[in-house]
């Protein structure tokens, strides 16, 4: 099974596909999608739909994996950020794609065994699950986080 992990932003948008036999895990591919921040934001948000298409067709998923919205204080910035999670949930819709939501909090729990963990502790335990050389970027690792929570979960139902 792959999943692809996908923490979407509209400056960043973070992607990682993990692959699983049922047992294990191993990275196929982790990156960051890099959106201009002088262009328009719907300019943004067709370069983040564009590049998800590419990686899906590219990486051929079997099920992607967001995190849910969480609330804060800046409107403007959930309201970008839930733009570029549209796009993410069209690019897998598209292509035929399940898409499965998680609370930023069952992610860190799932990965780091607190739900309160900061992005540099989720970046480390990525690294060292994954048993990667480098630490991805913070994006990539928080895409790969996501991904991981789905392996994690889908074990247990199993």
């Amino acid at each position: 099974m792959r999943v692809l992990g996908i923490d979407p932003g509209t400056h960043r948008t973070g992607f990682g596909v993990l692959e699983s036999d049922g047992r294990s895990y191993k990275l196929v591919i982790c990156g960051t999608i890099r959106a201009a921040a002088k262009d328009p934001i719907a300019k943004r948000l067709l370069h983040i739909f564009e590049s998800l298409q590419k990686n899906i067709q590219s990486y051929k998923p079997d099920v992607v994996v967001l995190e849910t919205l969480f609330f804060a204080k800046d409107i403007r910035a959930v309201e970008r950020i839930g733009a570029a999670r549209a796009c993410a949930m069209l690019a897998a819709s598209k292509q035929g794609l399940e898409v499965i939501e998680y609370a930023p909090t069952a992610v860190k729990k799932s990965v780091t065994g607190n739900g309160r963990a900061s992005k540099d502790q989720v970046q480390f335990m990525v690294k060292r699950l994954l048993n990667l050389k480098e630490a991805p970027a913070l994006d990539a690792s928080d895409a790969l986080a996501i991904a991981m929570c789905y392996l994690h979960s889908s074990k247990r139902k199993t």
